[in-house]
């Protein structure tokens, strides 16, 4: 005989068990800092746990083959099967940019200075240049996919702010700036649709270069916001979240090794 388990209990279980950690951290933990290090690690682990193993995450800096660097970034989830080199130096991960899927800022609430810090985050990720290679799958050889989309959020553990200011302040940010997805764990999360001259998967797939990937990210505009119930703001986002990885995104390019061992003056034989 089967048996049978309630979805909806189970998930508001795990969204209690989130708050309540973060809401003890707040009130235990004095320095900003340190406080500020304890909500990323919250977040990191979970979704450690939860996505699929195929996604690492990790907070880490994003680096690009023409020795650009993004800023510190709270939270990264990323790829690491086809980007093999992941640098760990004193602590700090380095992350090459084409392994990236998306890119969160880590606060203690959902407002408008810590949306707009957020939107700059994003932005010092998804301007770093991107390369793509082909690759044997199967015995088959493929061409070099098109550039993928890196999402920008925010995570948090609470807000006061209104549905339609937020929705106010995630207008306000533009082109490479934009988030596409949020959570403040005890109140609400948000998922953002955008519109463009053409949303079609041809259209995703002939973004073959970094230039008309940042056209992509210019020229498309905001088209409304959905907020989720306080009750199940985090299985909102965690769903939300993984559609975007698995069916918006899927696999990111793999890197183009070649272009780093330029940066090192090293000729890669690709006759191999």
């Amino acid at each position: 005989m089967s048996s049978e388990i309630n979805l909806k209990v189970l998930f508001k279980g795990l969204q209690k068990q989130m708050v309540s950690q973060m809401e003890t951290n707040r009130e235990s933990i004095q320095h900003p800092g340190t406080k500020g290090d304890s909500f990323e690690d919250i977040w990191i682990v979970w979704l450690r746990k939860y996505l699929p193993s195929r996604y690492c995450v990790d907070k880490a800096i994003v680096i690009d083959s023409k020795s650009q660097t993004s800023d510190q970034i709270d939270l990264v989830i990323y790829d690491q099967t086809y980007t093999p080199f992941v640098f760990n130096q004193n602590g700090v991960k380095y992350i090459p940019a084409e392994g990236v899927y998306a890119v969160f800022e880590v606060k203690p609430e959902l407002s408008k200075k810590y949306i707009l810090y957020a939107g700059d985050k994003v932005e010092s990720v998804r301007k770093l240049e991107r390369t793509s290679a082909s690759i044997i799958d199967r015995g088959r050889k493929h061409p070099p996919r098109s550039l993928t989309q890196i999402l920008g959020g925010i995570l948090a553990l609470e807000t006061t702010t209104e549905d339609s200011t937020i929705e106010k302040h995630i207008k306000s940010l533009k082109g490479l700036k934009s988030l596409e997805i949020g959570c403040a764990v005890n109140h609400k999360s948000f998922t953002v649709d955008y519109k463009s001259t053409d949303t079609s998967t041809e259209a995703l797939d002939l973004l073959d270069n970094n230039q008309k990937l940042w056209d992509y990210y210019a020229n498309r505009s905001l088209n409304s916001v959905e907020f989720s119930f306080k009750y199940n703001s985090l299985v909102t986002f965690f769903l939300q979240l993984t559609r975007y990885l698995q069916q918006s995104i899927g696999t990111v390019a793999a890197i183009d090794l070649s272009e780093y061992a330029n940066a090192i003056n090293f000729d890669i034989d690709e006759e191999l």
